[in-house]
């Protein structure tokens, strides 16, 4: 097939989607395929082979028979690139338009699961308004806790607050992201990672311990090489691993996903707190999600065709 990988994009994280779309090339090439490489640039223009692109509504791209966006954070993971290939009339692997926003908006996808009971931190949203209601709305949380941009990947904005003065310049970082804002009481639990796999009868993988050389999981130390060791599978107990992978298909399926995603958890002993759902998950050399599959059995160039024939055959 004739499979456009799509990377780069208007995000802070265009470099790490760049990083993605290059492992994707390759595996994508190796499973046999014909790969059309095709770049978002920083200013939304599409390139490919260094010339502009033009797209037309029902107009395919480059007579791909799908598409495979590797694209990470606003304009790429949210919905909106999957809503621009629906409009080209082209097939695309992953999550579609709903499920794609749902999950990038961090309130909306724990609003989601508490409606539904499903274990995890406990939270608040935080809208503009003045710095008394925010400090009135985290108290409950404690100390200490998260504050983040509610519609950002990758660790971007995150500011840890481990005293009550730091939280203004907490606040003030997040909201230079983003104008929703959401704190996070803080789990002591291991962090815990599971891939997932499939369309109307999802996979997951053995789940992934995160072990870093850091005070937390942040940008550094997702993205810098030896900044973090995945333990596959995770030093968890049975119990618990069986509920990390239930919940991982279960919270996959109740937002809707297709194709993949990788589910985040916090484990403490055998309760386990779903942390978040990302609906594109990194594919560099350092990211968990092929590195899991890999240690359950589907080697990378094998998950790349999967992947492909997910997306032509999700039904939008």
């Amino acid at each position: 097939m004739r499979v456009a990988v799509l990377c780069g994009g208007r995000s802070s994280e265009h470099d790490v989607s760049l990083s993605s779309g290059e492992a994707v090339r390759a595996g994508v090439a190796a499973a046999g395929h014909e790969v059309l490489d095709v770049r978002l640039r920083r200013d939304g223009a599409w390139e490919h082979e260094g010339r502009e692109l033009e797209l037309a509504p029902g107009g395919g791209l480059l007579g791909a028979d799908v598409a495979f966006p590797v694209l990470h954070g606003k304009w790429g993971e949210d919905g909106t690139i999957q809503g621009l290939l629906e409009l080209l009339g082209l097939p695309y692997a992953g999550a579609g338009v709903l499920a794609s926003a749902l999950c990038m908006d961090k309130v909306l996808f724990k609003d989601v699961l508490a409606a539904a009971a499903v274990p995890q931190v406990r939270y608040a949203a935080l809208r503009p308004g003045s710095f008394q209601e925010h400090a009135a709305a985290v108290e409950p949380l404690g100390l200490p806790l998260f504050v983040k941009p509610a519609r950002a990947g990758s660790s971007v904005g995150i500011v840890k607050v481990t005293a009550a003065d730091q939280l203004p310049a907490a606040l003030e970082t997040a909201f230079s992201h983003d104008t929703l804002v959401i704190a996070e009481a803080m789990s002591h639990g291991m962090e815990v990672e599971c891939a997932v796999l499939g369309n109307g009868a999802p996979e997951a993988s053995m789940p992934g311990e995160i072990v870093i050389d850091a005070d937390w999981y942040d940008y550094e130390a997702k993205y810098t090489p030896g900044g973090m060791e995945l333990v596959a599978p995770a030093r968890i107990s049975e119990a618990a691993a069986a509920r990390v992978r239930e919940l991982a298909v279960d919270t996959f399926v109740r937002a809707g996903c297709a194709g993949l995603a990788r589910v985040d958890f916090f484990v403490e002993g055998d309760d386990v707190l779903v942390n978040e759902l990302n609906t594109m998950p990194g594919f560099t050399p350092t990211s968990v999600y092929p590195k899991l599959w890999a240690e359950s059995g589907l080697p990378f160039e094998a998950l790349c065709d999967r992947l492909v024939q997910l997306g032509l055959e999700a039904i939008r």
